[in-house]
């Protein structure tokens, strides 16, 4: 019984495939007009090979990056065929050894035109090294390690939890589960907020977790790499739930006295993947302000947007 159904599904797909791959059109010839069906309406079915689906069969992203590439380099493309086709029908007609005897004697006789070809040469090369994607390096990177004093195990955060009182055993549990299985071990640091049993979520304490986190990164940075914090022509700043007003971007330059031109960028709300945004956003400003050092500060803070409540949604 299993086998008998397993071929009828079988047929039944294999029929279901081809008539996909086909398609029907009805074609009207009009009244029959005698024989045993006259007065009957004729038409017959014509059947063809459907077209394909290209949306499906094509991967439109390599569409897309064949389309980019021939836009950026449409110049050459456009130039090169002309440039063979005058050169052909210049030198066509002649043998190697023609060839080499006039390039020879318009060397020597004729300055105008070697140095027509030479102009012509140096535009070229220097039009396609300015043309060209200038190339970006990562110099080097940091990541801000607290104290000690700020690390705890994932059973002290849970007794910190229930110590507050905020929490009561359901939301307990539900916070076990999630430490279990999201990752975190024993060695992860939080903030003074998160261990306190007051409420210090204020805007102030969240500037401070923000100001020890990306200083200490920076301060960091900034030794490793031997650069001057003025010698930042770019800086990107990325946090997705804590956006103050001065911004993180401005905490920096205020706090590093950066030069007053420097290109800031402050993104928000924009989740864990703004980490790959920022570094895309500094590659491009560093495209356009070429000769410049670009930093991306990629944090999050924890302290201020801390929900000390019970709601399972939010925990």
């Amino acid at each position: 019984m299993v086998v008998a159904l397993h071929r009828y599904t079988r047929s039944f797909n294999m029929a279901r495939n081809e008539q996909d791959l086909l398609s029907t059109e009805i074609v009207n010839r009009g009244i029959e007009s005698s024989g045993p069906n006259a007065g009957s309406l004729t038409f017959s079915v014509r059947v063809r090979r459907r077209l394909p689906d290209f949306l499906q069969s094509v991967n439109l992203k390599y569409v897309k990056l064949g389309y980019h590439y021939l836009i950026n380099h449409g110049i050459y493309l456009a130039t090169i065929p002309v440039l063979v086709l005058v050169f052909s029908a210049e030198v066509g007609s002649l043998s190697r050894e023609e060839l080499w005897k006039k390039l020879w004697e318009d060397a020597r006789y004729d300055l105008a035109t070697v140095l027509s070809f030479f102009a012509v040469f140096v535009f070229t090369v220097s039009v396609y090294f300015m043309s060209r994607p200038r190339s970006i390096y990562l110099i080097d990177f940091a990541c801000y390690r607290p104290h000690d004093d700020l690390k705890v195990t994932k059973d002290q955060f849970i007794e910190l939890a229930r110590a507050s009182g905020k929490f009561d055993e359901a939301s307990l549990e539900f916070q076990k589960k999630i430490l279990k299985s999201s990752g975190i071990g024993d060695g992860t640091y939080v903030p003074k907020v998160i261990m306190s049993k007051e409420n210090c979520a204020t805007m102030k304490e969240g500037r401070l977790e923000a100001s020890t986190v990306m200083f200490g990164a920076l301060d960091e940075l900034f030794e490793k790499t031997r650069i001057r914090p003025k010698d930042v022509g770019v800086l990107v700043v990325n946090c997705s739930i804590f956006n103050p007003t001065p911004s993180l971007s401005a905490m920096i330059i205020n706090h590093y006295k950066m030069r007053g031109n420097i290109l800031s960028y402050n993104l928000g709300g924009m989740g864990c993947s703004a980490g790959i945004i920022a570094v895309d956003l500094a590659r491009d400003m560093l495209q356009a302000n070429p000769n410049n050092y670009a930093v991306v500060v990629s944090t999050e803070m924890v302290g201020y947007n801390w929900y000390p409540g019970r709601d399972r949604s939010m925990l």
